[in-house]
């Protein structure tokens, strides 16, 4: 399987939570999404065989962007479609004059952050209980990287 990559504003903004509802416990929801494509957000979809296999979430200002979100559909994580979605993501931004990307994971993603800091990116601060978890609420981790 070959994934190819394509910049697209979703029509269907249910399929995307639907594949993160099954990708995480407290994903983002339709409205949000639909919310996000309203304000001009970027959204990076990798495909195969013809179909949605996972997306990212980026906005920029200037030289500068942000990874809003990323999901792998689960049963297709652990092949390194996260890591050639980055990839394709970062390469995209930097050639419309981004410098810098910005994100942030929860503390607990250890799969995650290691995905992140094999790709340059390094911490530079913290939000604390910023997410909601299991236990009550668990801190974010900010990264950036240079494109």
């Amino acid at each position: 399987m070959t994934p190819y990559y394509h910049t697209f504003q979703p029509d269907d903004t249910r399929q995307l939570a639907e594949l993160e509802s099954r990708a995480c416990a407290h994903g983002w929801s339709a409205a949000q999404y639909r919310d996000s494509v309203r304000c001009g957000h970027q959204f990076h979809g990798m495909f195969a065989s013809n179909q949605l296999r996972g997306f990212a979430v980026t906005q920029t200002v200037l030289d500068e962007a942000e990874l809003l979100n990323i999901v792998i559909d689960p049963q297709w994580q652990g092949q390194g479609l996260g890591k050639q979605l980055l990839r394709e993501l970062s390469a995209t931004l930097a050639a419309s004059g981004a410098r810098r990307l910005f994100l942030e994971v929860r503390a607990g993603n250890a799969v995650a952050r290691s995905l992140y800091a094999s790709q340059g990116f390094v911490e530079n601060g913290r939000r604390k209980n910023y997410y909601p978890c299991a236990d009550g609420r668990e801190d974010a981790v900010l990264m950036e990287a240079t494109l």
